[in-house]
């Protein structure tokens, strides 16, 4: 069984008996890199190494130790058809039991792991925003939904979902960190407007995206050159979210598309902001402290 939560310090609160499985060589085609890694428990998991057959392996050597209370080899596998895997790469992991000084430092990367997840920030907690929190409370980024009406934000009850009341939602354009994605669906046009704009102003945003008809695009390109007197901005904007290649305004379908245009846009400004992450081959990032 898979852990529900993704706070770390649930999850060892509950299961204080563990394995950390890491990936320390991922050398040609493999499901993850050497990145990846996961606490094993007699029941339970936290995180993933990839999937698979490699990891029913990985998971069933690490309760194997756990029941006979002896150190773990390292295992060095081909991912080749005697695994039932066909990735054609190599896959080496270690196993560790947890000690305190592991347990904390585990703690406090996942902490600043989750700081340093991209900010997605939706304007609007009706349908559409609802949906959209909902799709973006499964991937890892750090969502915000931000409306001017206390009801609508105290029915939207989304695990794992900020939110936001302000009767000034620009503000919390101005505010956000760089590299911000900002997803705008509320209940009035001109308050769109005004928030688009104020994030389109800004030349660090990952992503600037406005629910709209091709009339709504019109009359906001109209607005914008008028009352802000920069109409170049609106060739960075997203409009509508989720793109035009499938007509359904179901809001589920909406969120379904916009949540993988935002996820690609963040995705590719975080790479771009932060420095590039250990290649393949032997890790330097490992899991545990050195």
């Amino acid at each position: 069984m898979v852990a529900i939560c993704e706070n770390i310090r649930d999850f060892l609160r509950g299961e204080p008996d563990c394995v950390l499985v890491e990936v320390t060589g991922a050398d040609g085609s493999t499901p993850r890199d050497t990145d990846a890694w996961m606490l094993v428990t007699a029941a339970t998991l936290f995180g993933t190494v990839g999937g698979g057959q490699l990891e029913y392996m990985a998971i069933d050597h690490a309760r194997r130790t756990l029941r006979q209370g002896v150190p773990a080899e390292a295992m060095n596998v081909p991912l080749g058809p005697e695994i039932g895997q066909c990735c054609g790469g190599r896959v080496r992991l270690s196993f560790t039991a947890l000690t305190p000084d592991i347990t904390a430092f585990l703690i406090a990367r996942s902490d600043r792991e989750m700081t340093e997840r991209p900010h997605v920030y939706v304007f609007g907690a009706g349908h559409v925003g609802d949906a959209l929190a909902m799709a973006l409370s499964l991937t890892p980024v750090r969502t915000v939904l931000v409306d001017t009406r206390e009801d609508e934000l105290s029915a939207a009850s989304v695990p794992g979902i900020e939110t936001c009341l302000t009767a000034m939602p620009e503000t919390v354009v101005r505010d956000a960190p760089p590299g911000s994605s900002f997803v705008i669906l509320t209940h009035d046009h001109a308050l769109d407007f005004l928030i688009a704009a104020e994030a389109l102003g800004r030349d660090d945003a990952a992503y600037v995206g406005m629910i709209g008809s091709k009339t709504k695009r019109a009359t906001f390109k109209n607005w914008l050159s008028r009352e802000i007197g920069r109409p170049e901005l609106f060739d960075r904007l997203i409009c509508p979210i989720g793109g035009t290649a499938v007509k359904d305004k179901r809001p589920a379908v909406i969120a379904a598309l916009a949540a993988a245009q935002i996820m690609t846009a963040a995705l590719n400004c975080d790479a771009q902001r932060h420095s590039p992450k250990a290649g393949r081959g032997e890790s330097s990032k490992s899991a545990l402290p050195h």
